[in-house]
């Protein structure tokens, strides 16, 4: 098996854009080609980050990155089997 096949093997491709890669943040979902973690994104999203402010945090990001970290997060939750706890 080539170094590239065995890579290959650690990653995970959720959409184009967002990348499962054991041999980066510990196999969190990024961006790919960056160290961008789709949470970091969330999280700045969640506590009222304009989408501008997040690319100027990240200028790196684009407006289709974010909307894919958008699109993994709504995956994410619409396939989540919840389970209620009975007491």
């Amino acid at each position: 098996m080539t170094e590239k096949e065995i890579g290959l093997c650690y990653s995970y491709f959720m959409n184009e854009r967002v990348v499962i890669d054991y041999g980066v943040c510990h196999g969190k979902p990024c961006i790919r080609g960056t160290r961008i973690m789709v949470s970091n994104i969330l999280n700045l999203l969640a506590h009222g980050a304009s989408l501008d402010e997040v690319l100027q945090g990240y200028p790196q990001l684009t407006r289709d990155d974010v909307f894919a970290a958008l699109e993994y997060a709504e995956a994410i939750v619409r396939d989540e089997d919840i389970q209620p706890a009975f007491a």
